[in-house]
């Protein structure tokens, strides 16, 4: 693990700023939103498979939410990180997110009001027309059981289907696909 301090005149202008390959980046964050954006778009921009983790005082979704579409994975305060820091990281080398949970539910619930209706998150899946079906009513947030029911199946065959699609899309959680998905919505395909 690297650890490097940025100099003030590189986080004025982080187009300078040279970013070594990695798996995984974690910024501070110390208040000043933009020259963080700016700091994750830079990092992204140079490294595109790297996963970014911020870590600051405090998060509100004011802050949270513009990082969280930038493509950021990992949020933790600087309170956590002594204890949490660690498995966040190992979280978000695995294709995970670390976001606290009534944020990340936050989150989905104002990208699904207003957001335009998502075709899934890009990727290498092919989809069939009911892993489609599966994977919309998955986007609107429905259990297993509501799936089931909408769709004339059973709880089982959701399930299987739901366990497929975390599959074809590395990820381990229905949050986590969910947030691939929305994050995924703003950027140039």
């Amino acid at each position: 693990m690297t650890s490097r301090r940025l100099e003030p005149d590189l986080i004025a202008d982080p187009n300078r700023l040279d970013v070594p390959k990695a798996s995984v980046y974690v910024l501070e964050s110390h208040g000043h939103r933009p020259t963080t954006e700016a700091l994750v778009v830079s990092v992204l921009s140079r490294q595109p498979t790297g996963r970014v983790v911020v870590a600051a005082e405090k998060f509100d979704q004011g802050v949270a939410f513009p990082l969280l579409r930038l493509g950021v994975k990992g949020l933790l305060t600087f309170a956590e990180c002594s204890e949490q820091l660690a498995r966040a990281v190992l979280e978000v080398v695995s294709g995970g997110f670390w976001v606290p949970r009534a944020l990340l539910s936050n989150f989905v619930d104002e990208t699904i009001t207003s957001a335009r209706r998502p075709r899934g998150p890009a990727g290498p899946a092919r989809l069939s027309r009911r892993e489609k079906e599966v994977m919309d009513s998955l986007l609107e947030n429905l259990s297993n059981k509501e799936i089931a029911a909408k769709l004339n199946m059973s709880e089982r065959t959701a399930k299987f289907h739901v366990s497929n699609l975390l599959a074809k899309y590395g990820v381990r959680r229905r949050a986590d696909l969910i947030l691939l998905t929305y994050t995924q919505l703003d950027r140039p395909a």
